[in-house]
């Protein structure tokens, strides 16, 4: 198989309102940073997540259940920052950075993370309750 040459790939672009949702909803995820900056390089298997595991390893601000950290992971997902793992036998409870994930994590570590206002959290409720199967 040849060597991609990472010099010669577009980078993709993206809507500022699709870029600004996902940004929003990564920092106000219940995840630090550091998962993030983890995905860059390597796939993040749940179990490193959840509960006192993903505290140890900086990934999470408090202890988070599976199905918590699942439900925040699948927002991340469908916003576009997350992607599930996949190997040769279908589906892992591992996750990845997206194209758009990874652009967002290299632009914010190049900076001061921001703060998240008030306004923040609630657009980010609002998005995620009206994308909620009726």
């Amino acid at each position: 198989m040849p060597a991609v040459n990472a010099q010669n790939q577009k980078t993709l672009t993206y809507p500022s309102k699709t870029v600004e949702r996902a940004k929003r909803s990564l920092l106000c995820s219940p995840f630090n940073f550091g998962l993030f900056a983890a995905m860059l390089s390597e796939r993040v298997a749940m179990s490193e997540i959840v509960g006192n595991s993903g505290v140890n390893k900086g990934y999470t601000k408090a202890a988070l259940s599976e199905l918590r950290a699942d439900n925040s992971l699948v927002w991340l997902i469908k916003v576009g920052v997350l992607r599930r793992e996949v190997d040769g036998q279908g589906i892992t409870d591992s996750f990845r950075l997206t194209p758009l994930g990874r652009q967002i994590v290299e632009q914010l570590q190049r900076q001061t993370l921001p703060t998240i206002t008030w306004r923040d959290r609630f657009l980010d409720v609002v998005a995620r309750w009206f994308t909620l199967p009726f």
